[in-house]
């Protein structure tokens, strides 16, 4: 192969395909030329397959990573405090990102959070935020600064200036079946994280029905790549292996999330599964940037800082400083849109909840609206679910199986359909999945 058919978009794709062992060159060329366009779309869902199967070795995931992470501009930054993020690989209900870049930063931490959009069964937070009436989820990257020197966090989605060509292979990644590549996800995290110019990261990689990862192995691969390349990179990293058997939050859907995320920061909503993740990761985040000397001593830290309501305050700031109300956290009602259908679903039978098939509900949020099947698709921010139940909860007359919140009679009756197929019920207790499987560090 000569050197300028090396660079072909074809003959990479055709070598991945293959098996073949890619070069440093290669994989910049056809980033490169997804960029600039000389790799059509097309090209680039074939790329994604090819790596889905034929998997990435070490140094190729190195190199892709770099490649994403140059094709815009990387940050740098002069702060009195470290530069903190977490990434979750994904899942149903989980709007962790939403609550803890504010926890962290009433810490002392600052958080720069790059977002993603919706992919495949998952919610993207960029999508909740979007839910906000005036929140800029695309600010320039002066704004980006500003309101991360000034706030203390600021969560936002991607960038024209940071990772762009990762934003256009995740846009495909989510409607060709590619989503679950461990080599893509690592490559797709880490090229936003240090394009970001963080000191710390945190990643929460998710396990069980609700997530990419549905076995501990699996899990536990994904958790070594990212600590492993980003190592590599300069880049202190910790993985935590969570639960995603059940909806981590009570609430899916985007505009629903964030009034849960609302509820939780100001106390009025203290559900264990989501409180628990949400502080390990928090403590996890502390101690990497120095600022608690041990995890018992930063969740400390955090719970002080959420019972205070100094979370909260942060919280309201980032989105007044990012275009969305000022007092949406006094008056979320008036600002987030609402359904007009919202029925309850109870069990056919009272018992426990034995089981969840935690992924359809996410892809039944799509279907109501809530998510994406092609990447110009718009998403309803009202449809979803709330009062969704637990592995190892009693169900019943008094307490259903989650509550629809839908735009059409149609719609509500298809959710209900899949709600009631996602949930086993059992006479006995039962007794729920660890919600911290594993930790790599």
């Amino acid at each position: 192969m000569t050197p300028l058919r090396m660079t072909l978009p074809q003959e990479t794709i055709r070598a991945k395909r293959d098996g073949r062992a890619l070069e440093p060159a290669q994989i910049q060329a056809f980033i490169a030329g997804l960029m600039d366009g000389r790799v059509t779309e097309g090209q680039a869902a074939a790329f994604a397959m090819a790596v889905y199967f034929q998997k990435l070795s070490l140094p190729e995931r190195v190199a892709l990573t770099d490649a994403l992470m140059r094709s815009g501009t990387v940050l740098e930054w002069d702060l009195p405090g470290p530069v903190l993020d977490k990434h979750s690989t994904g899942g149903v209900g989980d709007a962790v990102s939403l609550a803890l870049a504010p926890l962290v930063a009433a810490c002392g931490g600052y958080v720069p959070m790059i977002t993603g959009r919706g992919l495949g069964h998952t919610g993207g937070t960029v999508d909740k935020l979007a839910s906000i009436p005036g929140y800029d989820v695309r600010p320039d990257l002066d704004r980006f600064r500003r309101v991360s020197r000034d706030v203390g966090c600021c969560v936002i989605g991607q960038t024209p200036d940071l990772a762009p060509a990762d934003a256009r292979l995740y846009a495909i990644r989510d409607v060709t079946g590619t989503v679950e590549s461990l080599d893509l996800i690592t490559a797709s995290i880490l090229s936003k994280k240090l394009a970001a110019g963080l000191d710390g990261l945190v990643m929460d990689v998710k396990i069980g029905s609700g997530a990419f990862m549905e076995s501990l192995d699996a899990a536990r691969g994904l958790g070594e790549a990212i600590v492993g390349v980003a190592g590599g990179a300069g880049l202190n990293t910790v993985a935590l292996v969570t639960d995603m058997d059940s909806p981590l939050a009570s609430a899916a859907g985007n505009a629903l999330e964030v009034a849960y995320t609302l509820d939780y920061l100001a106390g009025r909503v203290r559900e264990s599964a989501f409180h628990t993740i949400t502080l390990e990761l928090g403590a996890e985040m502390l101690v990497l940037g120095g600022l608690a000397v041990d995890l018992p001593a930063a969740r400390e830290r955090l719970t002080e800082a959420l019972d205070t309501g100094r979370a909260q305050e942060i919280f309201s700031r980032m989105v007044t400083a990012l275009g969305g109300p000022a007092d949406l956290a006094e008056h979320p009602d008036r600002y987030l849109a609402r359904a007009e259908i919202v029925r309850a679903v109870t069990a056919p039978e009272p018992g426990f909840v034995a089981r969840v098939a935690t992924r359809s509900i996410g892809l039944a949020v799509i279907g109501l609206g809530g998510g994406r099947t092609r990447p110009q698709d718009t998403i309803d921010p009202a449809v979803g679910f709330t009062g969704l139940a637990r592995v190892g909860e009693a169900v019943g007359p008094d307490r259903p199986l989650g509550v629809i919140h839908a735009r059409s009679v149609d719609a509500a009756d298809a959710a209900e359909a899949a709600l009631r197929a996602a949930y086993g019920v059992a006479e006995g207790s039962v007794g729920a999945t660890p919600l911290l499987r594993d930790r790599i560090a």
